[in-house]
């Protein structure tokens, strides 16, 4: 395995970047909204959980995260099994989740997805930061459409990843532009995966604001360009990601790359019309 910083706590200069998209609107944006004033307080951690089948790992990670004062490791596992028993019990906000984990079977080299869209069935709020010692586009698209908020590589400094973990349990996507611009690239390609069955069940404006998703825009954005209240945008955005069968809002931005490619090469009947201003 590459050398690694997580293991051993190192350290970078403060600032360092680990924003990213802010995630959808709604209750599941308010809760975190009120965690992170929570947490701002001392009144409440982020509870963190650990996956990694390489002990010194994971104490190196239980060590360096238990020196912050607003994050508590609540437990860890070493294999899919140990995690899909103790993190429901132990409701973590964050699991921090190795992507490929040892002993298992030829072709299962992704098990720590597979963890994160099983957690994310059981747990709609937890936030999973997928952890890899590889860079691999795969990975990242399929971590990204089981619901992961976040994906970096064990390379990453200590600084790094606590400012990444506290970026996902307030809500947000941690994927820098790198990453990001791979997966739409990935969604450019003749073999790129035909869209959900639920965007058949959206309604022409639902579609127009999944567009505006794809370019980027937030929820106050996109309320200005559709003449809405922002309360009436994140309602869409709560309506569509639910029709959609996905969680999170940068699942929701693939998907809109996938089908804008679609539409560009089959010509602009595949879009859905433009609703005018008057219509919510």
């Amino acid at each position: 395995m590459p050398h690694s910083d997580v293991g051993n706590g190192g350290e970078a200069p403060e600032g360092c970047g680990a924003g990213g998209n802010a995630a959808g609107g709604g209750p599941y944006q308010q809760q975190h909204q009120q965690l992170h004033q929570q947490q701002n307080q001392h009144q409440l951690p982020i509870r963190v959980f650990l996956l990694d089948d390489h002990e010194v790992v994971r104490r190196g990670l239980r060590d360096m995260l238990s020196a912050e004062p607003d994050l508590e490791v609540v437990g860890d596992a070493s294999d899919a099994r140990q995690a899909l028993v103790r993190a429901p019990a132990l409701r973590p906000h964050v699991a921090v989740l190795d992507i490929r984990l040892g002993g298992m079977d030829e072709g299962s080299d992704q098990e720590g997805i597979e963890v994160c869209r099983e957690l994310r069935a059981r747990m709609p709020d937890l936030a999973c930061l997928m952890l890899t010692s590889f860079d691999d586009d795969e990975a990242l698209f399929d971590a990204i459409m089981a619901g992961a908020a976040g994906y970096v590589l064990k390379q990453i400094k200590g600084s790094d990843l606590v400012s990444a973990i506290r970026t996902v349990a307030s809500g947000k996507s941690m994927l820098d532009p790198g990453a990001t611009a791979r997966v739409m690239e990935r969604l450019r390609a003749p073999h790129s995966r035909p869209g959900p069955p639920g965007l058949a069940h959206l309604s022409p404006r639902e579609r127009q604001v999944l567009e505006l998703i794809g370019e980027g825009l937030t929820n106050r954005q996109i309320a200005e360009r559709l003449f809405l209240a922002e309360k009436t945008v994140k309602n869409r955005i709560s309506s569509l990601l639910a029709k959609l069968g996905v969680g999170r809002r940068v699942q929701a931005a693939v998907i809109a790359e996938r089908l804008r490619e679609r539409a560009d090469g089959q010509g602009p009947h595949d879009r859905a019309d433009v609703p005018g201003p008057e219509e919510g």
